[in-house]
């Protein structure tokens, strides 16, 4: 009787086990059937809202349902990254983020969250220059002439950022660690606010993502010196490289779409499917050149070592730098 009993209760065990399996299958098939979010760790206006806003809007068809973007910005997009972190990983929770979270992983002493840890990688979404730009007053053509004047005057031109630990942030300890300059970090809470803070003198000078450069650059608000990748972009083909300026630097800023841990790979692999064929449309990707980008498109597991790559790389201009941040 008893052996009975325990054949029945192992039984009933399996009978539950496949019936839960069976569900979370049917879950994954009928993937989505509600509103989906994106958590973008920026205020509205700046570079990730660029890409994510033409993306979600694209994904609301492929996927049927509405995508939505939630601006959560502050802390240099790490306040953001946390509250995304702590949201289920039901396939209903996304976060667009940027090379800036793999800085902020030896930046911010005491980070809420683990991009490796908490985040699934989905797929880069674009990759863009920076242009280093100067309010006009400045009197500057050329980065030789910046170089020179910051070191007549040290300490006295400031840079402004999105925030600390951004690219903008970083692109501008590395130029003084390269150059002997002195340049002083402002930071912002987004790239949203640093531009109408630029454009209007409050700063002197930002390394600042196409995106956002590049229309003000065309009608003579901000002056570009140079772009920071090695090759010219395509939509300041005039401006030279920091490179050809003399400066040996090398930076790109890109964006990329993860998932919450614990989503499962079925509905990460829709997602990266969806992702892929939006960015393949002729829509799209005219809004990707009008930005001066690249996209993206790497595999989850490709993207994986990629931020692996990212994070070591950039951890090293951090100790370098000197840079810390204790939040």
């Amino acid at each position: 009787m008893v052996k009975k009993l325990g054949k029945l209760l192992v039984s009933g065990a399996a009978v539950v086990a496949v019936t839960a399996l069976s569900g979370i299958a049917s879950a994954q098939e009928t993937w989505p059937t509600r509103a989906i979010r994106i958590i973008n760790p920026f205020p509205a206006g700046g570079g990730t809202d660029a890409f994510a806003r033409p993306l979600a809007a694209r994904l609301n068809t492929e996927l049927g349902q509405q995508v939505l973007i939630e601006n959560l910005g502050g802390a240099g997009g790490t306040l953001g990254a946390s509250v995304a972190a702590k949201t289920p990983g039901n396939g209903y929770n996304w976060f667009m983020g940027a090379v800036h979270h793999t800085i902020a992983e030896t930046l911010y002493t005491k980070l809420q969250y683990s991009l490796e840890r908490d985040f699934l990688p989905v797929t880069v979404a674009a990759y863009v220059p920076s242009a280093v730009v100067i309010h006009p007053s400045i009197p500057a053509k050329t980065v030789k002439e910046l170089i020179a004047l910051e070191k007549r005057n040290p300490g006295k031109i400031n840079f402004g950022s999105a925030g600390y630990g951004t690219t903008h942030h970083m692109n501008g300890e590395l130029f003084n660690l390269i150059t002997g300059t002195k340049l002083t970090h402002v930071p912002f809470k987004g790239a949203g606010p640093l531009t109408p803070a630029l454009m209007s003198g409050e700063v002197d000078m930002a390394f600042d993502g196409m995106g956002t450069a590049a229309p003000n650059i065309k009608v003579g608000r901000l002056r570009a010196l140079a772009v920071t990748t090695a090759k010219r972009s395509t939509l300041l083909p005039d401006v030279p490289t920091l490179q050809e300026s003399g400066v040996n630097m090398d930076v790109t800023t890109w964006y990329a779409l993860w998932a919450v841990k614990g989503t499962p790979k079925p509905i990460v692999d829709r997602m990266y499917a969806a992702t892929i064929k939006v960015m393949a449309l002729p829509e799209v990707k005219k809004v990707w050149d009008s930005l001066g980008a690249a996209p993206g498109g790497q595999s989850p597991a490709e993207m994986e070592k990629f931020v692996k790559q990212e994070i070591a790389t950039w951890g090293k201009v951090v100790k370098a730098s000197g840079a810390k941040v204790d939040n």
